[in-house]
């Protein structure tokens, strides 16, 4: 594996982070550090909407109020090189939780689920941003 290929597997590892810590801590300027102004992100296999950067912030700041608590866990991702671009196929899970407060975990309102978050990268001026993000919902847990 080349210097490079490792160079860029590290700075998308470090995008999927940035992206599940703007998630989680609500910081959704953050989201212009992972995805490229033209993005389309596609959340409807969760019933989210499929939008532009711009309107998935705006989005996300008002649906995931009701869940202060937020954790998404992203593991090993898969990555395809080429034609200039990256294809990242990483799997997820959440949780999403009504309260940040020690309650047990039959508490009505919380949401677990998982899948797979599929994104096509390319690398641009500022680094490696995503052009497309879906998000292929596996499994939903309510309580």
């Amino acid at each position: 594996m080349r210097t490079q290929e490792l160079a860029d597997r590290l700075e998308i590892a470090a995008l999927l982070a940035r992206y599940t810590y703007a998630i989680d801590s609500g910081r959704w300027d953050l989201l212009d550090e992972v995805f490229s102004r033209d993005a389309v992100i596609d959340y409807s296999s969760s019933g989210g909407i499929r939008g532009s950067r711009d309107e998935v912030k705006a989005w996300l700041a008002e649906v995931l109020t009701h869940w202060p608590s937020r954790l998404h866990l992203v593991g090993a991702a898969y990555i395809d090189f080429g034609d200039g671009e990256a294809r990242v196929v990483a799997p997820f899970t959440d949780t999403l939780a009504p309260t940040r407060e020690m309650v047990a975990a039959t508490t009505e309102g919380f949401l677990h689920g998982g899948g797979h978050y599929h994104h096509r990268m390319l690398r641009t001026p500022d680094g490696w941003r995503s052009t497309e993000l879906v998000e292929e919902q596996s499994w939903r847990t309510v309580c």
